[in-house]
């Protein structure tokens, strides 16, 4: 991929449109759906602020160090750090819930499509139809398909502006189970921990000195995006319609970034294609999708718990502070406090939060 000023530009743009169409596919699962509460939707600010920044600057940072996409880098950073090669599972996780989220956008979203237009289809049927056009697409050039999914994610924007919203802002009593959906929203539903833009970001980031650079155009990227969303309305059908054909590119793209790192690691290729064909064709399954729906968010957070303690408390202090190259001390100060003590524990908060759920 040429350093020109598209390529710089694609991982903010990639960052956008999977935020908003993964907010979109799991709304209902994460329980806000359009529903616009205050109280909510500042807690989830908090949750970006002291959780997904760091994440993002901790993915931009390991990359930078290990040059290479997320799996196959977690060999090379390991022995770096002198730490047991059992850390390593925590690519492996990543790189089988990038084609399970693929799955859950399809899923979701196919679904929501077809009952706006009203088509009387099997929901297996649906799902198969869009699986395999998006297997398909993900041979096409990655640039092509985020062009695709962003002009579906802005029709759907525009179309969904055209009318007001049928539900105004409002004011809530905060709950605990609050926590954990915000928590999913800004680290789940941004896509962060999967190594997506670590993997995308490679060429830039070896061409920059800092990582802010490269971190906070997509840190904004997601927080525009989830902002775009609160404003988001699914009344009108052209809106669901173009975000589902925005979903499909969207899963072609996951399906593509995860073969491109199973092909790094060079996984043979039995085992390549039946990683991503079980994880994606799982959710076939009828009637499972609410526990799909937890396992996906106990899954994403899990994913990002175990790289925020490997980077916090396993890996050398000097490693990722030269690779973030932060203009002043303090904010690496920060960020390490950030990464060994308030996204564990807030993490942890939120997968109690999101089991206690299963209960209510």
């Amino acid at each position: 991929m040429q350093d020109s000023a598209f390529a710089r530009w694609l991982s903010p743009l990639m960052a956008f449109c999977f935020t908003f169409i993964i907010i979109a596919a799991l709304a209902s699962a994460v329980g806000i759906q359009i529903d616009r509460q205050l109280d909510f939707w500042l807690l989830w600010l908090v949750t970006m602020v002291i959780l997904a920044l760091p994440v993002c600057y901790m993915e931009i940072a390991l990359a930078k160090r290990a040059k290479t996409t997320a799996l196959n880098a977690l060999s090379s950073l390991t022995r770096d750090a002198d730490a047991s090669p059992k850390w390593r599972i925590v690519g492996w996780l990543a790189v089988v819930f990038i084609p399970f989220l693929a799955g859950a956008i399809l899923s979701h979203l196919g679904l929501a499509a077809s009952a706006s237009v009203g088509l009387d289809l099997n929901a297996q049927v649906i799902f198969v139809v869009l699986a395999i056009i998006a297997l398909v697409l993900s041979f096409v050039p990655r640039q092509i398909l985020v062009i695709l999914m962003m002009l579906g994610v802005a029709v759907s924007l525009l179309s969904s502006f055209a009318i007001a919203p049928s539900v105004h802002w409002h004011w809530t009593p905060i709950e605990f189970k609050e926590w954990g959906n915000a928590t999913v929203l800004a680290l789940v539903a941004t896509g962060l921990g999967m190594g997506l833009y670590w993997q995308n970001s490679l060429l830039q980031i070896q061409n920059t000195a800092q990582a802010s650079k490269t971190a906070f155009p997509i840190w904004i990227a997601q927080f525009v995006a989830v902002l775009a969303f609160g404003f988001y309305s699914t009344q009108y059908h052209l809106s669901v319609l173009t975000l589902a054909v925005a979903g499909v590119m969207a899963a072609a793209l996951l399906l593509q970034l995860a073969r491109e790192q199973l092909q790094q690691r060079q996984v043979p290729l039995l085992i390549h294609w039946a990683v991503l064909l079980i994880t994606l064709l799982i959710w076939l399954l009828p009637n499972i999708q609410f526990e799909f729906n937890i396992l996906l968010m106990l899954w994403g957070l899990l994913i990002c718990l175990i790289y925020s303690v490997f980077a916090g408390w396993i890996m050398k202090i000097s490693h990722l502070r030269k690779s973030m190259n932060f203009s002043n001390e303090l904010f690496y100060n920060l960020w390490r406090i950030a990464v060994r003590i308030v996204l564990p524990l807030s993490i942890v908060l939120a997968m109690l939060s999101i089991i206690g759920q299963l209960f209510s």
